[in-house]
């Protein structure tokens, strides 16, 4: 099973990563840390804006899904439950589903709530004031290109949405359910 995550910046898909790794045993493969290292191979300063530009460049010079399918054929190499995260075009949500037992689950949250979430966390690409923190995410959400990213587009083609305004517990425990079914409904159709 591949289970995929999409949504805003810091609504929770890291928390959401993390009850999948540690709780469920599945293997974590992130577009964030593929990225990263190829900027560290080109000597890029790692901030959104060259993640986004070299994402959307190599979607554009291979095709919409090619950082996702190098991430499903290493996921597909090492065997087991996978996570992938983060998925940002529809291109991506249609090769997985092609290729694999797919589920995507999207997260959003209130947008101040995600601006605190990603001030204390203090990663390279996030360290922006709230007005270019909301115009990355304007830049991110939809887009006519089966290149670019569409976030928008890959939350309405979720399996499962979840609001993460409140408690981890409350989101854990509403992510758990949703799992708990279709690890079920995997489990019998493999019978």
């Amino acid at each position: 099973m591949i289970i995929g995550i999409t949504g805003t910046i810091g609504s929770g898909k890291d928390t959401l990563m993390e009850l999948l790794k540690n709780e469920y045993g599945f293997k974590h493969y992130s577009v964030r840390a593929y990225l990263t290292e190829r900027l560290e191979e080109e000597g890029i300063e790692i901030n959104r804006t060259a993640m986004t530009n070299l994402a959307n460049a190599l979607r554009e010079e291979n095709h919409p899904a090619y950082i996702i399918e190098q991430l499903f054929l290493k996921a597909k190499k090492e065997g087991g439950n996978a996570v992938i995260e983060s998925i940002r075009t529809p291109g991506e949500v249609d090769f997985l589903k092609e290729h694999s037992d797919f589920y995507l689950f999207a997260v959003d949250a209130d947008p101040n709530l995600r601006y605190e979430r990603v001030q204390e966390r203090k990663s390279a690409t996030d360290r922006v004031d709230f007005n270019t923190f909301m115009a990355e995410e304007q830049r991110e959400m939809s887009n006519d290109e089966p290149h670019m990213q569409n976030i928008a587009a890959c939350v309405r083609l979720a399996t499962h949405r979840f609001r993460n305004n409140a408690s981890i517990d409350m989101f854990y425990k509403r992510v758990r359910k949703a799992l708990e079914k279709e690890l079920q409904m995997s489990a019998s159709s493999a019978r």
